[in-house]
């Protein structure tokens, strides 16, 4: 971790002047929504997307998280199920996610005078297909930290020597990433992913995925464990409350993905990879 980073990005800041910060309550984004308000005070606003893919607890944390550290936050209400490309579900799908929150936020950050949309892509970022950089790059949205050469690692360290609570935080990506490319994303689906994520998440399970897919006659749930919880789920008939619990979410029926948790297993396949 080289402090010069932390200084170098406070720095970019001042030289900014403004910003308004695409929040979602991650590790990224948390530290630089809390970053550019320490550094600029209230000429920086963080705003956060309200959408179905996002669950209510992270809208819940990432709103106690800015009140707890005092930054502003805004919640402004997307509509990207409204458009049949986002909801045919591409491998681009996170493109036009993004396309929708940036345009979203283009005139709330006129009305507040800020220089610059920034959002929270890091130099770890750096060689994924990530659509939605497509999306900022063609709506000028920058990323300070990719542009500095902050890694994602960088990024915890910073955040536990401020004190951020998202330092150790798992990553978490949209609901949404939880659907097949090719299948449609509905919000009946997104809330049983949901539900059935909070069902495991309640069962003391940290870094958890569950996939959604469609059978011609009811739903499958398959499970992604990250490999430090495996032994809970394996002992003491956790496997057994984790299936009742997602049942309850509405599932016929439950699998645990032999492999475990692993970014972007549904992009295994493609020509290149999606991280989700």
């Amino acid at each position: 971790m080289s402090l010069n980073k932390l200084d170098q990005l406070r720095e970019w800041l001042r030289n900014l002047g403004s910003c308004l910060v695409a929040y979602s309550g991650g590790v990224d984004s948390v530290f630089l929504a809390y970053v550019a308000h320490q550094t600029l005070e209230d000429k920086a606003l963080a705003v956060i997307g309200d959408t179905p893919s996002l669950p209510r607890r992270e809208l819940e944390e990432a709103l106690a998280i800015a009140e707890q550290w005092h930054f502003p936050v805004r919640v402004v209400r997307t509509g990207e199920f409204e458009n049949p490309q986002y909801v045919a579900n591409p491998e681009n799908r996170c493109y036009f996610c993004k396309q929708e929150l940036f345009k979203e936020l283009i005139p709330l950050a006129r009305e507040a005078g800020a220089a610059a949309i920034l959002y929270g892509e890091n130099a770890s970022d750096v060689g994924d297909f990530r659509p939605g950089a497509r999306a900022a790059a063609e709506l000028q949205v920058r990323a300070p930290l990719k542009e500095i050469g902050i890694t994602k690692e960088e990024i915890r360290q910073f955040s536990a020597a401020l004190g951020l609570p998202t330092a150790d935080k798992p990553q978490m990506a949209c609901l949404s990433s939880r659907i097949p490319y090719g299948e449609e994303v509905t919000p009946a689906k997104l809330a049983m992913i949901e539900t059935a994520e909070n069902g495991l998440r309640d069962l003391g399970f940290r870094e958890v995925r569950v996939r959604h897919h469609e059978l011609k006659h009811g739903h499958l749930a398959r499970i992604e464990v990250g490999p430090a919880e495996w032994g809970k789920f394996l002992a003491d008939g956790m496997n057994v409350r984790a299936a009742q619990a997602i049942k309850k979410a509405g599932y016929q029926h439950v699998t645990l993905d032999l492999l475990g948790y692993r970014r972007g297993s549904m992009n295994e396949g493609l020509a290149k990879p999606v991280i989700a």
